[in-house]
């Protein structure tokens, strides 16, 4: 299989149609693609490095939830499920899986190629350092640190992952729903309060003064966006 000029994408699929024209698409794109029809066959294929895996949950041997778990204790590869598992929940579980999208079928390869290089941005700018503000709250994505005014903080997996999701769409309101999407993985009963308490102690540790936050913005009856100003590289 040809690198690509873009990157190297596994398709766990057992549908040869899907997978054929996945694999047409991506490589129109730039990428090399290597396809697995089955669980196991992806374990083989995952010795080598992928820049990302599209993954299929209905598998012939293994369930694709438990292949995303498997593959999630090794590596921080960006997985997109692909499956025909439509409801709510399903969607929520597969996140919560440790997936970083869902698609459900039957889906438009054009989207689909969209969401991969959307995917591989973030990854890329996952590994420069981030600085707001006159360098006031500094992010070092790669080493999952924060500095505020030069001096190291200790926040949480959860706190890192708020502001670190907020930080990259500066602007952007993020409703409460989204935030534990993308944050927590998963779905229960109270969750807004639960995003609301992450927030609030998170909001303790990078400003000056919570009531007038500098950084992350209360959106009433929607949720929050991040302020800060974007120094210049």
């Amino acid at each position: 299989m040809s690198p690509g000029k873009k990157g190297k994408i596994l398709i766990v699929e057992d549908e040869k149609k899907i997978a054929d024209i996945t694999r047409v698409y991506l490589e129109r794109d730039g990428f090399g693609v290597a396809h697995a029809e089955d669980g196991e066959t992806a374990i083989k294929l995952l010795k080598d490095k992928f820049d990302l895996i599209i993954l299929d949950l209905m598998l012939p041997d293994i369930q694709g939830e438990d292949l995303c778990t498997m593959i999630r204790k090794d590596s921080e590869v960006p997985i997109i499920v692909l499956t025909a598992k439509s409801a709510e929940e399903e969607r929520v579980k597969g996140l919560g899986l440790g997936a970083d999208d869902y698609v459900v079928k039957p889906f438009s390869p054009r989207e689909l190629v969209a969401r991969v290089n959307a995917h591989l941005r973030r990854t890329k700018k996952a590994s420069f350092s981030l600085s707001f503000n006159g360098g006031d709250l500094k992010i070092d994505v790669q080493k999952h640190e924060v500095r505020k005014k030069g001096e190291p903080l200790t926040l949480t997996p959860t706190e890192f992952k708020i502001l670190l999701t907020l930080s990259e769409r500066p602007e952007a309101v993020m409703t409460r729903y989204q935030l534990v999407n993308l944050v927590l993985g998963y779905d229960f009963e109270g969750y807004e309060r639960t995003i609301d308490a992450h927030v609030k102690n998170l909001r303790q540790k990078i400003e000056d003064n919570s009531r007038e936050p500098a950084f992350i913005k209360t959106v009433y009856g929607l949720g929050y966006k991040f302020i800060g100003r974007g120094d210049e590289d």
